[in-house]
């Protein structure tokens, strides 16, 4: 089959709207890593549940759950991982979202800036100072 032919396909451009029990696991995988489910993560479900293309975003959060609970790595590395990533990458946001969340998972402060100060290697001085001020914002300032 061509690869026109395939994005063509109705079971590509079809999908159902989430089911509640849907919803809930989904909700269920964030609240336990994060403590919350993110605006992002509902925008993507209302806007493909609206648009009738639900398809890939069962598989994206499905995908996310089995990545993420069937991964050698355990939580806690996992997500100090993926907040050195974002903080690579320049992502403020959701570096923010996943340092709070590898606290969570038992991480400590003294660990985010080993992450940051590997991320200087690949992202360099910018990197290293947005996993600062971020590491900052944590931190409760000293009292004087």
């Amino acid at each position: 089959m061509s690869v026109q032919a395939l994005a063509s396909s109705p079971a590509q451009d079809a999908g159902t709207a989430l089911t509640p029990s849907e919803r809930d696991r989904y909700d269920a995988n964030y609240i336990a890593l994060f403590g919350d489910v993110s605006e992002n993560a509902h925008r993507r479900w209302e806007v493909t549940d609206r648009l009738g293309r639900t398809d890939l975003v069962r598989l994206i959060e499905d995908l996310r759950i089995k990545a993420i609970h069937e991964n050698s790595l355990g939580i806690k590395v996992q997500q100090l991982v993926q907040f050195g990533q974002l903080v690579a990458l320049g992502k403020k946001p959701a570096a923010e979202h996943h340092a709070q969340a590898a606290l969570k998972a038992g991480a400590t402060v003294d660990e985010l800036l080993g992450v940051v100060e590997t991320a200087f290697i690949t992202g360099g001085v910018p990197a290293y100072s947005l996993g600062i001020e971020i590491i900052a914002a944590l931190e409760p300032a000293p009292a004087r």
